[in-house]
């Protein structure tokens, strides 16, 4: 399972359903998570990296070091599904996405991920799952971190 992990200052995402553009999610303060879930990925997966989300430091602290977490602060986490973090391009110019789970499995572990962080504490929105999406923020820092369950980098 790979995470994106985004330190946003505000962050919506809305989907097309017919000719109407229809917000899903919406946080202020938080993090953006881009999840991708992979076809041997299990629930332990989404368990590691839902206590990873929640607990990584990427917030300023009163020194202006990156020492806080969601949690610490109470903010709020945003989670889109994006089956493209599985993509291979190593080959050729079209991405292969046969590392990707299928996408029962993966709205079942993406619902568990979410799940996991709530259990945490933390306050979940989510994109809409097996739609095109928009997304919108604005990144503070900015600041990306990529996650890996495998623990792949």
């Amino acid at each position: 399972m790979r995470a994106v992990v985004q330190r946003v200052s505000n962050a919506s995402v809305t989907f097309l359903q017919g000719a109407t553009e229809v917000l899903a999610g919406s946080i202020s303060q938080g993090i953006i998570v881009y999840l991708g879930v992979a076809a041997n990925d299990t629930e332990q997966d989404a368990s590691y990296l839902a206590e990873k989300v929640s607990y990584l430091r990427i917030f300023m602290d009163d020194q202006e070091k990156m020492n806080l977490s969601i949690k610490d602060l109470g903010y709020d986490a945003l989670v889109v599904s994006q089956f493209t973090l599985l993509a291979d391009a190593r080959k050729g110019r079209r991405p292969s996405y046969s590392a990707a789970a299928d996408p029962a499995m993966a709205q079942r572990l993406y619902e568990f991920f979410c799940h996991e962080l709530r259990k945490l504490g933390v306050h979940v929105q989510t994109g809409r799952f097996q739609e095109i999406m928009r997304v919108s923020y604005i990144n503070e820092g900015p600041v990306t971190i990529l996650l890996d369950s495998a623990k792949m980098f």
